[in-house]
């Protein structure tokens, strides 16, 4: 039966000939999705007009006219018919009559409808009053009568919804923060609600309604076809229930794939998150630009200025390449994604640390431009890989952003197979791949209880990646994290820690609740796994992290305490001799000349070298991985926050650094000091040795009072808080050395943070006999060995004073 023989059969038998087509064409194999949606409202379309009246088309003073989903000519199978009946008000009773006609056939045939009779002044006022109204209006759409009655309405609801778009549009995003606090997000649920929850069919005809008012409009690329996966399998829902409902239950997902021909309800829960992602997306970044134009409707710069406001930069930079402009993170004008491959990371970095969305223009522009990290990816790709990872909250957003332009597959192209995929497990609330990504943000809090932060939050990562493939996902994910981890640039070693992570990420928490911990073998087994003190210091920060980001229902005190008996009991069938410290080096030829010049002179004496990765392209330039500063420095007091200092006055960030006394070769009598450090710029370029050489001097004579210096940059450029770290940490490490104590500090990176340690250090008056530091990610990692004036350790007491005012001092 063709679409006009329907038609045909509706309009001649009445409201059983319309059933009867409708049913045909419901159950028409060869015709569904938005053919058959289509259909489907033309075929009512033409019953509704006949049933308005009967050779009377062209009637004047009344019109039919469809709304929401009708009006947008989405009518699913169950769909109920959204119609207002419009008039003039000329003739009441007529306009009664006329209503009778229309709604008692649709009743008969047991279809849902939801009607109004009301004029255009009525259907105005109401609008005003009633958000949901004004929207099922935008989308009206003329069945019968008086057409220039409807097109009247049309042209004055979306006059009206322009106009009051400035105090409307707030109102409709509050409206969609409230369903999808009490609907979930439909991107993680295992029983969605296809319409209500976030990223669902409400959120797609919000957007629409913003883009009507031509305040902002959203991403459209992919957001037709992910409306329209989503339309397609509320149809399914509806032919297999035989009922108007949008949730996808558990028990009716195998029959909704099967009547789309998908393999089994996995591939269609995938599809469902996949879509639902789409629209999640587009409506955060369409409701940011909703907020950024009435934002610079509200407050106009001119009369800021009036007023004595402080002017707000344009444009502040946060990273190479990077800055902020209103409220989000785009690219510096001077960036070039086609050269610089660490940009995109480099960007998502600097945006999860200022806690800021990264702009789609950028995430987009890099996604087209951007060329291929090197393997094994540049040091600096790493280090802003695990900065990302550890940021904390901020982190989900910039990885959607990274997510939904294909960045994230570029960068980790096994990330495709856990990608959007379901997890029917009650306990899990969350998708592999956005657990993935909750593991990193709990264990970013962790950071400060483990010696390598980097590795933690790269496991947390990884953890779960082999849950897209066959077989025990630890197994299979430790195979992949391995490859992953050596591909992103870590070392053997490194590399073997975080396959080992992952191939017992469950090992703590099945064994502490299932076996009996008094068993010495129980013990051992996991000593023999773990294998070193290191290791089982990220397993238990690991285990944490994973079960509180699966879910209440997996992480609870009686389980911390059991992983936590099992962890010491493991600990100390690891323990072995401390060490004794860094064992003394012998002086490079590079490193004896510069001492000897530093003791001859008197002052200090320092060296820049640029080191450089070769690229994944022959004939591209070397990648900059960093800059060594070596510096040579006569014995004195202060040298350490004197030389920090002045790294952070230049805005150099500083990735490791060591400190340590030098030999001099027999004969040259004095004691030096050799800093090694590698450096990077913030952004900008390096500044000259000579001027470092210059600044450094001032600094140890007294006559460059950095603290004051680092205190009016900070008061005119005020830094962005950004994300909430975890407080710092400052610890003894008991019997680390037999020559000096051992302070350990962790805490976030900085600008001024080694300057602050150095100075803290110094008015406790004790000497730094050699330090160690690293930058992991945002992590500080350092480590100082520190002792009296005499040369010998601090007394026990004295050392956790210290330590514990040094704590004080990064706090405040």
């Amino acid at each position: 039966m063709t679409g006009t023989d329907m038609r045909n059969e509706a309009e001649d038998s009445g409201p059983s000939g319309y059933a009867a087509a409708r049913l045909h064409l419901l159950t028409e194999e060869a015709r569904s999705g938005p053919p058959r949606r289509a259909a489907l409202a033309d075929l009512t379309d033409d019953w509704l007009a006949g049933l308005f009246a009967p050779g009377a088309e062209g009637a004047r003073g009344v019109s039919l006219v469809a709304v929401g989903g009708y009006g947008r000519a989405e009518l699913s199978p169950r769909s109920d018919l959204d119609l207002l009946l419009l008039h003039d008000g000329g003739d009441p009773e007529a306009v009664a009559a006329l209503a009778d006609r229309l709604w008692y056939p649709v009743w008969d045939l047991g279809l849902d409808l939801d009607h109004s009779v009301r004029t255009p002044a009525e259907a105005r006022r109401t609008a005003g009053q009633d958000l949901k109204v004004q929207l099922g209006l935008l989308d009206a759409r003329h069945l019968a009568g008086d057409l220039g009655l409807t097109t009247s309405l049309r042209t004055t609801v979306l006059a009206d919804w322009r106009n009051q778009a400035p105090k409307r549009l707030p109102a409709l995003r509050e409206l969609c923060e409230e369903r999808a606090e009490r609907q979930g997000e439909l991107q993680y649920l295992l029983e969605p609600d296809l319409k209500e929850a976030h990223g669902g069919l409400r959120d797609a005809t919000a957007l629409r309604a913003v883009a009507a008012s031509w305040l902002a409009d959203a991403p459209r690329e992919g957001l037709a076809d992910a409306r329209r996966r989503l339309l397609d399998v509320r149809d399914a829902l509806h032919l297999t229930t035989g009922r108007a409902t949008d949730r996808l239950a558990l028990q009716e997902q195998d029959q909704v794939a099967a009547e789309l021909g998908m393999l089994d309800a996995d591939v269609l829960l995938r599809q469902v998150y996949e879509a639902a992602r789409v629209i999640a997306y587009a409506g955060d970044v369409t409701w940011r630009e909703v907020g950024r134009v009435l934002r610079s409707r509200a407050v106009r710069p001119r009369l800021r200025a009036m007023l004595g406001g402080k002017p707000v930069p344009e444009r502040s930079p946060l990273a190479e390449g990077v800055v902020e402009q209103d409220g989000e993170v785009v690219l510096a004008r001077a960036a070039r994604p086609e050269r610089d491959p660490v940009l995109p990371l480099r960007a998502a970095a600097a945006a999860a640390q200022a806690g800021l969305p990264l702009s789609l223009h950028a995430a987009r522009r890099m996604a087209a431009t951007a060329r291929p990290l090197s393997t094994p990816w540049p040091a600096e790709a790493r280090e802003q890989l695990v900065t990302l990872l550890g940021s904390g909250r901020p982190t989900v957003q910039v990885w959607e952003a990274l997510e939904a332009e294909g960045l994230v597959n570029s960068l980790l192209p096994d990330w495709e197979r856990v990608r959007c995929r379901p997890q029917r497990n009650a306990v899990h609330l969350w998708t592999v791949d956005r657990h993935l990504i909750e593991t990193a943000v709990r264990a970013s809090a962790f950071t400060r209880r483990v010696h390598r932060p980097d590795l933690l939050l790269v496991a947390a990562l990884l953890h779960d990646i082999g849950k897209g493939w066959p077989g025990d996902h630890s197994v299979a994910g430790e195979v992949i994290a391995r490859d992953v981890a050596a591909r992103i640039g870590f070392d053997r070693h490194d590399v073997t820690v975080i396959a080992t992570l992952v191939r017992h990420h469950l090992l703590l928490v099945e064994t502490a609740t299932r076996r009996d911990l008094d068993d010495p073998a129980t013990v051992r087994a996991v000593a023999d796994a773990v294998g070193t003190q290191g290791t089982l210091e990220l397993l238990h920060a690991l285990t944490e992290a994973d079960a509180l980001a699966t879910g209440p229902a997996a992480w609870s005190s009686w389980r911390a305490s059991l992983v936590a008996d099992l962890a010491e009991r493991v600990r100390a069938a690891l323990s072995g001799d401390a060490p004794e410290g860094p064992e003394e080096a012998t002086p490079t030829a590079e490193q004896e000349r510069l001492a000897i010049e530093a003791v001859a002179t008197g002052a200090p004496v320092l060296s820049l070298r640029a080191r450089t990765e070769p690229s994944a392209a022959p004939s591209d330039d070397p990648e900059p991985l960093g800059v060594e500063l070596r510096i040579a420095v006569p014995d004195q007091e202060g040298v350490l926050p004197a030389v920090a200092g002045v790294l952070a006055m230049h805005r150099l960030t500083v990735r490791t650094a060591e400190l340590r006394a030098v030999d001099l070769p027999d004969g040259v009598d004095g004691s030096v000091l050799l800093l090694d450090w590698r450096v990077a710029a913030e952004y900008g370029s390096l500044p000259q040795a000579a001027r470092l050489r210059a600044d450094l001097v001032r600094a140890l004579d007294g006559s460059l009072d950095i603290a004051a210096r680092l205190g009016e940059r900070d008061a005119a450029y005020p830094r962005r808080r950004g994300v909430v770290a975890p407080p710092p940490r400052v610890t003894v490490a008991p019997a680390a050395s037999r020559h000096a104590t051992v302070i350990e500090v962790r805490a976030q990176d900085a600008p001024g943070l080694l300057f602050r340690i150095g100075r803290a250090l110094e008015d406790a008056g004790v000497r730094v006999r050699s330090a160690h530091v690293s930058t992991l990610g945002a992590n500080a990692v350092d480590a100082f060995y520190v002792t009296q004036e005499q040369g010998v350790p601090l007394p026990g007491e004295e050392a956790v004073a210290v330590a514990r005012k040094l704590e004080e001092t990064l706090r405040g």
